[in-house]
């Protein structure tokens, strides 16, 4: 599995349109109203990547697996959802399960589309969503406090440790600040995981506009780019309703409507590319004439660890692991050419797998 992504915003923004056409699923509905969306909508879809065709060419491979990318579609958030308001927040905690957040912001105007406060305002959207995430959270460590004082105070060096960061989160998030905008110290990094708290999420900012702003932008748009940078974010721009007729078309047929728009990508391409980016990830290959499979790791992950991706005893019962760039193979086409010019490697238990590492473990 690459990484698991929960789409949230306010109503009618294109979270499901865009659900839809990024899983190509047609499970979530959509409709011109508030909380279309009640149970959250799970679509896994495979990570595209150029290379596992080419290196399937090479080796002759009878199959091709790539890394998986999970999105899920939360309900959306309104103005209280914390307090009850809208749906309450019975589905805030389907958030608490993904590796991280997809904000959907309307950034496009249409008197046929309701929103929710009566007026286009991507930002005062986004903190909207924001505050809510935040008291939620607030709502989860008071929780902790309240259970893990009494132990604090009898002595208990794991509920001293809980109070001191939990009192440290209390205070930012009662602040409307983030919880990842708190320094955690390495004893206390545990107990904040355990938390499960939404603000600590990495988040990307996806910018929703109209057919006729892609792919230049429009106001809306560098408003949201703004604010994201001011949170340590990054922004991407899309057009749901584009996305959902790419949908329907063919390899060639997108290639060439993504041409005719000024496009050079789909969103599925943009959302794999920064959440890569954003939870800082890499992938490697392993391939062979059975299968070239795909596989997803954090940077610096080292040699034995990504072998036990591959199957748990490789972790254990690793010796070394040969590698060679699988750029440089698609170039000569074959491991003994790399080989010759020196590009096949041997690396050991302290190498850090990269990006586009093409690896054969040795046990």
């Amino acid at each position: 599995m690459g990484f698991k992504a929960g789409i949230v915003g306010l109503p009618n923004v294109g979270k499901s349109t865009l659900f839809n056409a990024l899983t190509q699923a047609g499970t979530a509905a959509v409709a011109n109203y508030p909380f279309c969306t009640i149970d959250p909508n799970k679509g896994a879809v495979p990570v595209p990547d150029e290379r596992l065709q080419k290196l399937a060419e090479i080796y002759n491979s009878e199959k091709i697996v790539p890394t998986q990318l999970e999105f899920m579609d939360i309900a959306g958030l309104v103005k209280g959802a914390s307090q009850g308001q809208g749906l309450g927040n019975q589905f805030l905690s389907h958030i608490g399960e993904t590796d991280a957040i997809l904000h959907i912001v309307r950034c496009f105007e249409d008197p046929d589309v309701v929103h929710v406060e009566g007026k286009i305002d991507p930002v005062g959207d986004i903190e909207i969503i924001n505050t809510e995430l935040a008291i939620k959270d607030l709502e989860v460590v008071a929780s902790w406090l309240n259970k893990m004082s009494g132990s604090a105070r009898s002595g208990n060096k794991e509920a001293k440790i809980i109070v001191s960061v939990g009192e440290k989160l209390k205070k930012a998030l009662a602040e409307g600040k983030w919880a990842k905008s708190v320094p955690i110290e390495p004893d206390e990094m545990p107990f904040v995981k355990a938390m499960n708290l939404l603000t600590v999420k990495p988040v990307l900012y996806v910018a929703n506009v109209s057919e006729n702003d892609v792919p230049k932008g429009n106001a809306y748009v560098e408003k949201v780019s703004i604010y994201a940078k001011s949170q340590g974010s990054d922004t991407t721009m899309i057009s749901a309703k584009i996305e959902s007729e790419i949908a329907q078309l063919s390899a060639g047929e997108q290639k060439e409507f993504l041409n005719s728009l000024g496009l050079k990508e789909t969103a599925l391409n943009q959302m794999v590319r920064a959440g890569y980016k954003l939870l800082k990830l890499i992938s490697f290959f392993a391939a062979g004439p059975k299968e070239v499979h795909a596989w997803t790791a954090a940077e610096g992950t080292t040699a034995p660890d990504a072998a036990g991706q591959i199957h748990t005893d490789f972790r254990e019962k690793f010796i070394r692991m040969e590698v060679v760039s699988a750029d440089d193979l698609i170039k000569y086409r074959t491991i003994n050419t790399c080989k010759e010019k020196g590009l096949l490697r041997t690396e050991g238990r302290d190498y850090a797998v990269r990006d586009g590492d093409v690896v054969h473990i040795k046990i």
